[in-house]
C-alpha cells in the first residue's frame, strides 16, 4: 500500500496510526491483473449481496406462477444473504479454532515479527528514516475459502501519521515477509483463530544500526553510478 502502486492515492491519508483500509475505501491498485480486480469485487459487500440475490431475479423470469411469492419474499432474501456470508464465506467459531493450533500460531506469529522488524530496520536505513516508530502493517480481508487478500503497507509517525512513499527496492524487501514456510493463508488461519485480521509491528528509527544505514548509502551510490 503505496502511492507508487495504488491510483486513488487519497485513501492513503491518515491521522492516525494504525491506518485500516478494509470496509473504509475502494482500492484501485495500479497494474493489477484480471485475478486482483475479481478478489476486490468480491471484497464489495453490496456486490456479494447481490449476487446472493441472484436466484430471487432468475426464478420468476422462468416461472411467471413464481414471481409474485419470490419477490414478496424479503425474510428469505435475508436469511440467504446471512447463509452466504456468516456460513460459505466466514468460518464458524469453532472451524477458526480448527484452522491452527495454539503453539503453531505463537510460531507463526513470531515469524512474521522477526521478518517484519528485519524488513523495517532496512527500509528506515534507505529512506534515512532516524527518530520516531515505523510499524509494518499487515491487514488481512476476514473472508474464507477464496484466495487471502493482504494488504501490507509501512506506516510511520514522524513528522506527521502517515504512510511510506515505497519505490520497487522497498517493495522487494517486503516481499520476503511470505513464502513457503509462512505464506499468507497461513497468517489468515492464525487470524481466523484470534478473530484479528490486522498485524501492527512496531521498530523504533534509532534501533537501526549505523552499518545498516551505511550500508544503505553504499547501496544508493552503487545505483546512481
Amino acid at each position: 500500500m503505496s502511492d507508487t502502486t495504488i491510483a486513488n492515492s487519497r485513501v492513503l491519508e491518515t491521522r492516525a496510526l494504525p491506518k485500516k483500509f478494509f470496509g473504509r475505501v475502494q482500492l484501485l491498485p495500479k497494474g493489477a491483473g484480471m485475478r486482483l480486480w475479481l478478489r476486490l469485487i468480491v471484497e464489495m459487500q453490496l456486490v456479494r449481496y447481490l449476487s446472493a440475490l441472484l436466484p430471487f431475479v432468475a426464478i420468476p423470469l422462468m416461472s411467471r406462477d413464481l414471481a409474485l411469492p419470490v419477490t414478496q419474499a424479503p425474510l428469505a432474501m435475508l436469511v440467504v444473504i446471512a447463509f452466504v456470508e456468516m456460513k460459505v464465506l466466514r468460518l464458524s467459531k469453532a472451524g477458526r479454532a480448527r484452522a491452527v493450533g495454539e503453539d503453531e500460531a505463537a510460531r507463526r506469529l513470531d515469524a512474521l515479527a522477526f521478518r517484519a522488524r528485519a524488513a523495517l530496520r532496512q527500509i528506515a536505513a534507505r529512506h534515512g528514516i532516524a527518530a520516531g516508530e515505523l510499524r509494518l502493517v499487515v491487514e488481512q480481508s476476514e473472508l474464507a475459502r477464496i484466495a487471502p487478500l493482504t494488504l501490507v503497507s509501512v506506516q510511520c509517525d514522524q513528522p506527521a501519521p502517515r504512510l511510506l512513499s515505497l519505490d520497487a527496492q522497498d517493495r522487494a524487501i517486503l516481499a520476503v515477509l511470505f513464502d513457503a514456510a509462512l505464506s499468507e493463508r497461513d497468517l489468515l488461519a492464525v487470524n481466523h483463530r484470534e478473530d484479528r485480521y490486522i498485524r501492527d509491528i512496531a521498530q523504533e528509527a534509532r534501533a537501526v544500526s549505523a552499518h545498516a544505514r551505511l550500508a544503505a548509502v553504499l547501496e544508493k551510490r552503487g545505483a546512481g553510478a
